[in-house]
């Protein structure tokens, strides 16, 4: 791994000689300019990881050479050096972008721990902005269908506002994927995405989840714990599956959205938040509040603007894109070259139902580019092989037969429906408590 390189301005040789050795000696390289033109030249030239600067020089003074250096580099860390250090140059220089102000004599400990602090932050920066980079990739809009143009105008117009956004679509369509993208292009990108599975959590855990807790609150509260809601302030909050929520729950997260203060369970002191709520759901909720499983003035506050995804068989001129890319994210994760698909595979592809839409894409994908051994993926591998089904007629007793059945019956269930829980038992008529005991009871393996 290359070293950093530190490149040292001041007047005095000795100064450069002195910061040059200590520098090194710590694992770094450097350069260094006797005047502020020489840095300017020197950054032109070949751009350091940071610069150390006298305030103080003949000709172009440090901070006009800070200037210089600001403007052709403005993410290039700048430590000043001064002998005459005051309020006024200090306030001066740290409104220029100065990382730090150092004063003469110098102390060795000092400049090396200022070093040290000024290129970690440089790194996290650096660091920050191809994590963002990298999101902006894996959160992408992928198709060039009617419905998919008009989805990327619904985003970007509902992006800029700070009102609620209820997206509706099955399950596997792309909820989340439209969340994250209101939230990369509005106001708020620089605060933290926060998301609740309001399905995975136990109803008996979500408002400690949502509001946080006090020590003690309850048994196994060993500390204190921010909710979402605080982890979300100045973001952006995304309540996936909000039909699954509880009627109790519900009240108090309407009480949050009108109030914006809430309290952690078992707290009596008011939080206060700015927060930017997007829900998601797979449920009719209209028809849910006419049933009395969802408070109708929740739902009037959350569908402030209502975002549709359409489903996978609505849009199927959009899968040759779709596959490219999977196959492209695919290799990437797998570390392999990138593998083709066939014509007839692709057509192949073009004309199945999707029942569990994209996510159910990228499953088939995933499986093809794992399983097939050759560059291109013929369409013979297209369609997995079938589940072997058992002989119900083999079993001695009327349970065990009933037993495998049910087990196949609810496997089978799960995949067609994107192995969504929640989904799978609204179709089976169950409760999805009672569906999650018999998967686990009959070991049926969820990816």
């Amino acid at each position: 791994m290359a070293k950093a390189q530190v490149l040292i301005v001041d007047d005095e040789e000795g100064i450069r000689e002195s910061l040059s050795q200590i520098i090194e000696d710590d694992g770094y390289e450097t350069a260094t300019a006797s005047s502020g033109e020489d840095a300017i030249r020197a950054v032109q030239e070949v751009v350091p990881d940071l610069v150390l600067l006298d305030i103080w020089m003949s000709g172009i003074d440090g901070l006009q050479t800070l200037q210089e250096i600001r403007a052709l580099h403005p993410d290039l860390p700048v430590i000043m050096i001064s002998g005459h250090a005051n309020i006024e140059s200090a306030i001066k220089a740290t409104k220029m972008g100065a990382y730090d102000l150092l004063e003469k004599p110098l102390s060795l400990d000092k400049v090396l721990l200022s070093v040290q602090r000024a290129l970690e932050k440089k790194n996290l920066e650096i660091e920050n902005r191809a994590l963002r980079e990298n999101l902006f990739r894996r959160w992408k809009l992928i198709g060039e269908s009617q419905k998919m143009k008009q989805l990327d105008e619904q985003i970007r117009m509902a992006a800029v506002s700070n009102s609620r956004v209820l997206i509706l679509g099955e399950s596997g369509s792309g909820k989340e994927l439209v969340a994250h993208l209101l939230h990369e292009h509005s106001p708020r990108t620089n605060g933290l995405f926060v998301e609740v599975n309001c399905a995975a959590i136990p109803q008996e855990l979500i408002e400690s989840e949502l509001f946080g807790h006090e020590k003690g609150s309850f048994t196994g509260a060993f500390e204190r714990k921010k909710g979402k809601f605080e982890l979300a302030d100045k973001g952006t909050l995304f309540l996936d599956e909000i039909g699954d929520m509880s009627l109790q729950t519900q009240a108090k997260v309407l009480r949050v959205i009108e109030t914006q203060e809430f309290q952690r369970v078992g707290g009596n002191k008011n939080i206060k938040v700015d927060v930017r709520i997007i829900s998601a759901t797979n449920k009719d909720l209209a028809e849910e509040v006419k049933k009395g499983n969802f408070r109708e003035d929740l739902f009037f506050r959350l569908n402030v603007i209502p975002i549709k995804v359409p489903a996978l068989r609505e849009r199927l001129e959009d899968i040759p894109l779709l596959v490219d890319h999977f196959l492209d994210v695919l290799a990437g994760e797998y570390g392999q070259q990138k593998k083709s698909i066939s014509p007839e595979a692709l057509s192949a592809l073009k004309k199945h139902a999707w029942p569990g839409n994209i996510r159910e894409l990228r499953n088939v994908l995933e499986r093809l580019v794992i399983m097939t051994p050759s560059k291109v993926i013929p369409c013979a591998d297209i369609l997995a092989p079938e589940a072997p089904q058992a002989d119900y007629l083999g079993f001695g007793t009327l349970k065990d037969a009933r037993d495998a059945f049910e087990k196949d019956f609810i496997a089978r269930k799960l995949e067609e429906n994107g192995w969504n829980v929640s989904k799978t038992a609204e179709i089976l008529g169950i409760e999805r408590s009672n569906l999650h005991r018999k998967i686990k009871a009959y070991e049926i393996k969820v990816p």
